[in-house]
């Protein structure tokens, strides 16, 4: 039992990761319709960001950790919100009004181009971090010794996750922004006959996106101290998987399938055999779409004539 309780903390920790990386395939397919899967690698980019923001800081003898981890996560949001303000730019708005296999075979080239782009750049090794943030609490103990316990980093990511997630819903629901964004979800010509600024609505939404982007590969560059260029693949893809189980264009939905997907890994990996979690995963999905095809919390779409 207790070894159950050590995974289920671990899996929903991983599972956060996930959902908040899901937020933003969902904020974006909710705007334009379209999945973003260069998201992953700028999930990717914040990680390395995240990296050489702590590399320079400790070159130029900055030591205390409240100052270095405040100066590391301001500068990894500001730059991967460029960058994802830049993919909207250069893959999408040229082709907004293109049939819609263009703007998906243009993003997925964007997350080539984003992944070899970093390889170049740091290189194909990995990148490691000295641990920032130490220390862990005992919740209970067996006889043997197996200890269950809960470190810094998850209380961390699961706390921020949560916030972030009620933070999203409510802009989405109760800010000028999100009836904005509402708006253009529902037809783009008549929100901007109305006046809304569609592009720049369609700009922001990519950048909160690459934001939330942004704390997800710092958060995991914190948590498992190790970064590499071809981490955003798979982790992008089990984010879109998380997005699609929870029902495309659901913010909770994207949260639970995130959850659902880091759970299923951590029991698989303990329980059954680690190397097959990945193919646990799609598994499951398979069989949701099968028997739900719009996932937990999706919505028909309905056709405009």
């Amino acid at each position: 039992m207790l070894y159950f309780l050590q995974q289920l903390i671990n899996g929903l920790t991983l599972g956060a990761v996930y959902g908040l990386i899901a937020i933003g395939y969902t904020m974006v397919y909710g705007i334009i319709g379209m999945i973003n899967f260069a998201h992953g690698e700028i999930y990717m980019v914040g990680a390395f960001i995240t990296v050489i923001s702590f590399a320079v800081l400790g070159f130029a003898g900055v030591t205390q950790v409240a100052v270095m981890l405040m100066i590391v996560l301001f500068v990894s949001i500001l730059i991967t919100s460029l960058y994802g303000w830049s993919v909207e730019r250069i893959a999408y708005r040229p082709l907004r009004n293109a049939p819609r296999l263009a703007p998906l075979i243009s993003a997925i080239g964007m997350s080539i181009v984003l992944q070899n782009y970093v390889q170049l750049l740091q290189g194909a090794r990995v990148k490691t971090i000295a641990p920032v943030l130490t220390g862990s609490w005992t919740l209970m103990e067996r006889g043997d010794g197996f200890v269950v316990s809960i470190s810094t980093m998850q209380i961390i990511i699961l706390i921020l996750t949560t916030a972030l997630m009620i933070g999203v819903t409510l802009l989405v629901h109760r800010t000028p922004l999100g009836r904005m964004q509402r708006a253009c979800e529902q037809d783009k010509v008549m929100a901007a006959l109305v006046g809304i600024n569609v592009d720049r609505t369609i700009s922001t939404t990519f950048v909160i996106g690459a934001a939330l982007a942004a704390l997800a590969g710092f958060m995991v560059t914190l948590y498992y101290g190790v970064v590499d260029f071809f981490m955003g693949f798979l982790a992008g893809m089990k984010a879109f998987t998380a997005a699609v189980l929870g029902g495309i264009g659901s913010l909770p939905g994207a949260m639970l399938g995130g959850l659902v997907i880091g759970l299923i890994e951590s029991f698989w990996s303990s329980y059954v055999d680690a190397q097959y979690k990945d193919v646990a995963v799609f598994c499951i999905l398979i069989l949701v779409l099968m028997l739900r095809p719009n996932g937990f919390f999706g919505r028909p779409e309905i056709e405009k004539v």
